[in-house]
Order: structure tokens, then C-alpha cells, then sequence
């Protein structure tokens, strides 16, 4: 006979995602005999009734009857590689007499697990929110899941006993399940029962794959080509991919300046399905178990129950991107955007090598192909201000000159400073058809820093030319181009310059006869930019004559009667000139000539000397000679009139005879004997500017020297007069003259 349910309780079914379990609640009155709700108290009313005067007492009734449950759990296992859970099988003992419940754990042999008793016996709260309440006999069924003390027991089993008397008091019982088997024992059995020891065993677990690649990513150079929609351009993205758990994630490489908000994850990490957007699902269509609903038909008391659908019928299939899918060349779909992969680093490239044998990874260039430049055209210079000027009033509206950078670090390097002048000096003569300008000489001086041009012509008396500066410093166009043109000018520059060229200078031809010491030192040193002060290029020209130097040899020889080793410069110059033909410049002939001229000694005149020294002894006034003598005369105490040239030199420098070092080193030179002594009376009278006097020094200026050599047809410097062509034949051709 069943026993009626009491008056105030009923069933409260709390469904979740993989469970379900039924509740013993009350109906929500606000409080027994004073009591606040939910205060944990002992029940005041039993699942059974009451002994009514000689009734026997429920506990009386039920001693030593207990209901036994098979049950089981899944252990999630977190610190072992062999399984991630444990199915761990429980009896659950109910005890009718006081509704205790004790749980134990059968023992399995090698199970490594403490087993045995799991939960001691006493009454079990129910799970939050209701744990003033405990549970009862109507609490249990089969093929349910129940959980005491946060652990869910997965009941699918009982006794006889068990399944009589819930149908007794009017329990539906769900039909009986079955006990998933431990994986692990399974695989244990299965290596144990195996007959070859080394049989391979795979087996399907995600910790393996977390644990072999773990902080091991795949990454992919992309390219979204989105130019066919409205402002639409190409988006250059980076695909990772996760191997430990087969999820993607992409982010977006921004150039500078786009315009767009930086965003940290153009995807967030997730796995990628191959045909999305799939479209929008209600809750709980894509899940990992399907549920079914248990339908009692028309009852009184409706009871209603849910079961798992082991097969999964109608469960939403979705197909995700795995990393066979992903190869160089390939375009994948990011949520309805076709992605192409063009890249991938170093280690995608080993891994699929090791993993897939995939030798060949053809790179796609990510960059958009560059648009067609178009070339920008600037009207024609108008002729007011400079080319420059009137350029940067084409670039912006409003034209504020902006100092080039290259120009002024030019400037301050080639800038003249102390005796470094950076200008370079030539002599020059106008061509011209008129006879009155045809001696005409000029000295062009071009200035490294800022590449200008002067022209400046020596006054010289009853020319007819007034002299004076004839071009002043400017930037000196080429002859030949447009005046009114869209390109800037071009220049001349210092290479154009050398001895023996032609320059127009504003339509005036000028030939370069000769340079100063300065320009002819700074060409030399500057070879590369001057190929024809190269003395190696303009001795080769002079090698490829080496048939002829037999002849060069015996002209040579011919020349010098006096076998001194030198020939003047004229005779040098015809010869070599005779040698090459008109292959050797003037500008190369010259470089050769200051490598092998023989060196002049200085040879000053004696009254040059006295006259040089009357001038600065006049400008100081100085008049003591007398007392000089005297002190001479005192000092030679043998009354010879003579004085060794060093005391002449001390006694100079003692009474700070205004001379400098030089000069007065020559004219103790110029006095002395052979045996380095000096006539003290006739040196310091010859120094007496009062009483031997000499006639003014006047300075020649070297731009009026008329020199020996008429060759060229105008006054020019020689740079050596004599030649050593006795170094030079040995140099070029390795001959020695006899």
C-alpha cells in the first residue's frame, strides 16, 4: 500500500545543462511555529506519517530496511597525462528509519584511492538555495543525478528491494542506465591482456594535444582585399593559429596614417567555422549533449523527466578550420570576409615540413599593386627672381624659401677659413675676333661652397680697358639651355675646370691658361674628382708610346749635352707634346712637370737683402750701429776686426735689432767667410741705413711678370724651369741613360 503524501510539500525539478535532479521543497509559506524561513532547523514533519495511539513509530516500523542506490562520478583528473577523468562507481545507502544517508566507495584493487567509506552516515542537506531543507526518500529514482555537498552522483541502478518499495509509495522509476566504463582501467586492461608488448595505443585525448603544443602558434601573413565595396581598401591581417586548442585568432597591421581606430583583435580567439555567418540560433540548439523531454500524458500529478540523446539526433554539425586547411594560397572565410594567406614565418614553415612534408611555400606580396605615378609638371620659369624662387611659389600658396640643408652643410664645410681659401684661381684669355680685346688677361676664381663664379680682369696701364671686376660672384649657367623652362638650370661645376679648357662664362669664351698654387695642390689631391691632375692616368697615356722609347731616349740624351739629367721645361714640352700626338692636356702636362721639376735654390740678391733691411729698420727708427761696433770691438779681444757669425747672431738678437729670423740669417750668410767669421765693421755699416743708402724696394706684382716662356702666346708661370727627365724615363719606361 502506498503511502499519501503529506499536505505542504511538493516536487521542484531544477534543470541544468547535462543534469537534472528533483528537490523536496515547501510551498513557500513564510514560517513554521515562529520559525524564519530558511533557518536550517530540524523538520517537523517526516516523509512518513505519525503512530496514532497504539501505531507502531515509523522508525520502529523501518529498522534495519535501507534502500540501496548504484551510482557513479566522473572525477576530472588535472595533474595526469594518461586521463582527464576517473569514473569512480558509489553505493548510497538510504536508511528509512531517520533519512540518513551514507555513501562508500567499493575498493578496486591497484585503484591508488583512499576507498571505502565516501560520506559517513547522517542527513544530507539539500544544494543551495534550499540547505534548510534535507533529503528524503522521494529525492531518489533512477537515472538521475544527485548531488551532496557540490559532487554530482549520476544514479542509474538499484536493488530489488529498492525498486518495490519506491513503487510502493508511488515512485515512477526511470528505466535502470548504465555505468560508462573507467577509461583508464580500460586502457590499463587493454595494455595487460595485450600479447605484443610494444602494440601502439592511441588514444582521443585534448590534454595531449594542450600539452604537446602548448605556446605553439602557427602564424599567417593575410591579405583582405576589400576594394570592391564603397571606401573599401586592402587590409594587411596576421593569422594565429592556436595548436593546442585548434582556435584562430587574427589581428590587423595598420599602416600610419589610415584613419582607423586601432583595435586590439580584428577576430578574438575562437575557433572558425569553415561556412559562417551560419545564421542565428535559439538558445541551446548548439550544445554538446542533447536533451530529451519525457512526456507522462494527462495525469493529475504530471511527472516530468529528461533524458540524454546518446545518439544526438538533429544535433547542428559545424565544421571548423583546422590546420590542414590552412596552406599559402588558400583563401578562408572570417565570418563572410575571403581572407587570402600569403605567408608564413619560420617556424608554420618547419612544422608543416616535419608534420606534412611540404617542401614548396611561394610567397604572394601582401602590398597593393602601386598606383600609376603621375608625373607633376610646373609651368615654365617666368622670369622675375630666381629659378628657385620662383619655383617654390608653384609648391605652396605661399612661397616661403626654405634653406636647403645640403647647401648650407656644404657652405660650412667649404667655407674659407684661415689660410684654407676653397677657391680655385685660374688664369685666363678671352677668345675673341676683335683685335683689341685679344691680350686681354683674367683671373676666374670659382668657390667651392656655393659653386659662384667671379671674373675679375687686372688693371694695366695705357690698355685702353678700364679693368677691375668684369663678372661678379653668381652661379654661371651651362651655355646651351632654354631661359624659359620648367627644369632647374644646370650649373657649371669644378670638374668643367682645368688648364687648357674652353669656358663660356654668359656667352663670353674664356681658354684656362695656368692656375695658382693652391688649385693646382687641391686638384691633385682631389684626383678622383679631377681626372686630369691624375699623374697615374696622364703617365699611362705616355706607356702606351713604350715602342718609341728608344727614340725618347736618344732625344733626351740629344738634348742634354751637359749630361746634368735636366732639360728646361721648353724642351720637355715639345717633346712629350711630339710623343703623344695632342692626347696629353696642358692640365696633365703640368701635373707632370711639378711631379719631376728639379728644385730651384733661392738666390737672393745682396742688395735686395740690404734693401729689404734698410726698409724695416727705417720703419723702426732704429739707429744704434755705433754702439753695436763698439760692443764688437769690445768683444774682439785680438783685434782681428772679424767676430765668429754666431756672436754676430747673439749680439743681434741681445740689442733687438728689428729683423726677423730669416732675414737676418741671410745676411749673416751673405757676410760671412769660409771659416764662419764676419767683418763686423762693414756688415753693421752696411746696415746703416743713414749712411750706405739703397735704393727703394719695389714689389713686382707676379700678374705682371712677363715670363721667359712664350709658348702659349700670353704671360704665364712656369711651375719648374728645369725637368728631371732622367726620374722620369725611369719611371714610365724603366730606362737609364748612359
Amino acid at each position: 500500500m502506498a503511502l499519501p503524501l503529506l499536505p505542504g510539500y511538493g516536487f521542484h525539478r531544477k534543470v541544468g545543462k547535462d543534469k537534472c535532479h528533483r528537490m523536496l521543497v515547501t510551498e513557500g509559506k513564510p514560517g513554521i511555529d515562529g520559525q524564519l524561513p530558511g533557518q536550517k532547523t530540524k523538520p517537523k514533519y517526516s516523509a512518513f506519517p505519525k503512530a496514532m495511539g497504539n501505531a507502531v513509530p515509523s522508525w520502529v516500523a523501518f529498522d534495519k530496511q535501507v534502500l540501496s542506490f548504484d551510482a557513479y562520478e566522473e572525477d576530472e583528473i588535472h595533474d595526469k597525462r594518461q586521463e582527464n577523468y576517473r569514473i569512480r562507481r558509489y553505493k548510497i545507502f538510504f536508511y528509512l528509519e531517520d533519512d540518513t544517508i551514507q555513501v562508500n566507495e567499493p575498493e578496486v584493487k591497484n585503484s591508488g584511492l583512499p576507498q571505502g567509506t565516501f560520506i559517513r552516515r547522517h542527513r544530507i542537506p539539500l544544494p543551495p538555495p534550499d540547505d534548510g531543507q534535507f533529503y528524503t526518500v522521494y529525492c531518489f529514482n533512477i537515472d538521475i543525478d544527485i548531488v551532496f555537498y557540490g559532487r554530482t552522483f549520476k544514479i542509474y541502478d538499484c536493488d530489488a528491494f529498492t525498486k518495490n518499495f519506491l513503487k510502493k509509495i508511488g515512485i515512477k522509476l526511470n528505466p535502470p542506465g548504465q555505468c560508462p566504463e573507467d577509461p583508464y582501467t580500460k586502457m590499463r586492461r587493454e595494455t595487460l591482456d595485450c600479447v605484443q608488448p610494444l602494440h601502439p595505443y592511441e588514444s582521443f585525448d585534448t590534454l595531449k594535444q594542450f600539452l604537446e603544443y602548448d605556446r605553439k602558434v602557427l602564424r599567417f601573413f593575410c591579405l583582405w582585399d576589400d576594394s570592391v565595396s564603397l571606401f573599401g581598401d586592402r587590409r594587411q591581417l596576421i593569422l594565429h593559429y592556436f595548436l593546442s586548442d585548434d582556435t584562430i585568432e587574427i589581428k590587423e597591421l595598420l599602416p600610419h596614417n589610415s584613419g582607423r581606430d586601432p583595435m586590439s583583435f580584428f577576430l578574438q580567439r575562437a575557433k572558425l567555422p569553415k561556412y559562417g555567418p551560419p545564421g542565428v540560433y535559439q538558445p541551446g540548439e548548439v550544445t554538446d549533449r542533447l536533451v530529451l523531454n519525457v512526456y507522462s500524458g494527462y495525469r493529475v500529478s504530471r511527472v516530468h523527466g529528461y533524458l540524454l540523446d546518446k545518439y544526438k539526433t538533429g544535433k547542428l554539425e559545424q565544421e571548423f578550420y583546422k590546420d590542414t586547411d590552412l596552406s599559402i594560397g588558400t583563401t578562408i572565410n572570417v565570418w563572410g570576409r575571403k581572407v587570402l594567406l600569403c605567408d608564413c614565418d619560420e617556424f608554420t614553415k618547419t612544422y608543416y615540413k616535419t608534420k606534412y612534408g611540404i617542401e614548396n611555400f611561394p610567397s604572394i606580396s601582401c602590398k597593393a599593386p602601386s598606383p600609376p605615378k603621375i608625373e607633376r609638371k610646373f609651368p615654365p620659369y617666368t622670369g622675375f627672381g630666381s629659378e628657385e624662387d620662383s619655383l617654390r611659389s608653384c609648391i605652396g600658396l605661399v612661397p616661403i624659401p626654405r634653406p636647403n640643408l645640403e647647401d648650407f652643410r656644404k657652405f660650412m664645410e667649404k667655407d674659407s677659413y684661415g689660410n684654407i681659401s676653397n677657391t680655385l684661381r685660374f688664369f685666363a684669355k678671352l677668345i675673341t675676333d676683335k683685335c683689341a680685346d685679344q691680350d686681354r688677361l683674367f683671373i676666374i676664381s670659382y668657390f667651392l661652397s656655393n659653386n659662384t663664379i667671379s671674373v675679375f680682369e687686372p688693371i694695366e696701364r695705357n690698355s685702353g680697358n678700364a679693368g677691375g671686376l668684369f663678372l661678379k660672384r653668381m652661379r654661371v649657367k651651362r651655355p646651351g639651355q632654354e631661359v624659359f623652362k620648367s627644369e632647374l638650370s644646370e650649373y657649371i661645376q669644378p670638374e668643367e675646370l682645368y688648364i687648357g679648357a674652353k669656358v663660356n662664362v654668359n656667352g663670353y669664351l674664356f681658354i684656362l691658361l695656368n692656375a695658382d698654387e693652391y688649385t693646382l695642390k687641391f686638384m691633385e689631391e682631389n684626383s678622383d674628382r679631377f681626372p686630369f691632375s691624375n699623374l697615374e692616368l696622364a703617365l699611362q697615356k705616355l706607356r702606351d708610346e713604350k715602342s718609341k722609347s728608344r727614340e725618347i731616349k736618344q732625344v733626351f740624351r740629344a738634348a742634354d749635352c751637359k749630361l746634368t739629367k735636366m732639360v728646361d721645361y721648353n724642351t720637355f714640352r715639345d717633346i712629350l707634346m711630339s710623343i703623344t700626338v695632342g692626347k696629353l692636356t696642358e692640365q696633365e702636362f703640368i701635373t707632370i712637370v711639378r711631379h719631376y721639376g728639379a728644385p730651384e735654390e733661392p738666390c737672393l740678391d745682396g742688395n735686395l737683402l740690404l734693401a729689404m733691411a734698410h726698409e724695416q729698420l727705417k720703419k723702426n727708427f732704429f739707429e744704434n750701429f755705433e754702439r753695436l761696433i763698439s760692443c764688437c770691438m769690445y768683444e774682439d779681444r785680438e783685434k782681428k776686426n772679424v767676430l765668429p757669425s754666431k756672436d754676430i747672431r747673439r749680439l743681434c738678437k741681445s740689442s733687438r735689432l728689428p729683423l726677423t729670423d730669416d732675414l737676418l740669417e741671410a745676411l749673416v750668410s751673405r757676410f760671412e767667410d769660409s771659416e764662419e767669421q764676419i767683418n763686423y765693421e762693414s756688415f753693421f755699416s752696411a746696415l746703416n741705413w743713414r749712411i750706405n743708402r739703397m735704393p727703394e724696394l719695389i714689389a713686382i706684382s707676379p700678374l705682371k711678370e712677363r715670363c721667359e716662356d712664350v709658348w702659349i702666346g700670353m704671360p704665364s708661370p712656369i711651375p719648374s724651369k728645369y725637368v728631371n727627365y732622367f726620374k722620369f724615363l725611369k719611371d714610365v719606361y724603366g730606362l737609364e741613360v748612359e
